[in-house]
């Protein structure tokens, strides 16, 4: 290697660097970004579960606190994420992730929860000026994420969501709402593909046997 005259900032030789060098450190580096922001998008799960559950607990089952503690919840996140300047699609998709699991573990109303987190998510993008259709549908990927994951009628869930969504989206203005409604169509048919494809297939019925 040649040596660092002094004063003069060290870059790697030309002789040394190769395409297949430069490929290896830029998966390397993906790889380890990557991993980032998976540690940071669980981490934002596991408070927001926390949050949901404790506040839960804490003897707000009353339907009204459920829905205060979904709706803040989202919404202060929403802010928050935009004070720090943080990733909003991120934050969004994992708190509103967290907010359902944190209902389940405490066996409060699923629909409730759903209904109220994408209704908050919705507002909150509304007051901060975010990208309404993103956030809807990076709220309603988290929502029907947690409701896989903790055993809830997918299905049941994405169709309350969608509509609250829809319905929410109307009173924003109307290029919101036309957004949203294809975000939703989208949604609902994905769901009932994905349904129908876990179903076992209906046997067909032996044939006569030929005389």
């Amino acid at each position: 290697m040649d040596p660092i005259e002094p004063g003069k900032p060290w870059t790697i030789p030309a002789h040394t660097y190769t395409i297949g060098s430069a490929c290896s450190a830029l998966e390397e580096g993906l790889v380890e970004t990557l991993k980032g922001v998976s540690e940071i998008e669980a981490e934002i799960v596991r408070l927001a579960r926390n949050t949901a559950s404790t506040a839960l607990s804490a003897g707000a089952s009353a339907a009204s606190e459920e829905t205060s503690v979904a709706r803040d919840m989202i919404k202060g996140a929403l802010a928050a994420s935009q004070v720090a300047g943080t990733d909003i699609a991120i934050t969004t998709k994992n708190v509103a992730k967290g907010v359902i699991m944190g209902t389940g573990d405490v066996g409060a109303d699923l629909m409730t929860a759903a209904r109220t987190t994408i209704k908050g998510a919705m507002e909150g993008a509304t007051e901060i000026g975010a990208d309404v259709g993103m956030v809807a549908r990076r709220t309603i990927e988290g929502i029907l994420e947690a409701t896989r994951e903790i055993g809830g009628n997918v299905e049941e869930v994405a169709r309350v969501v969608t509509e609250s969504a829809v319905e929410s989206a109307g009173s924003i203005s109307e290029t919101a709402a036309g957004t949203v409604r294809k975000l939703a169509v989208g949604i609902v048919e994905g769901i009932k593909l994905m349904v129908e494809a876990t179903l076992p297939k209906p046997r067909s019925a032996p044939e006569s046997p030929k005389e």
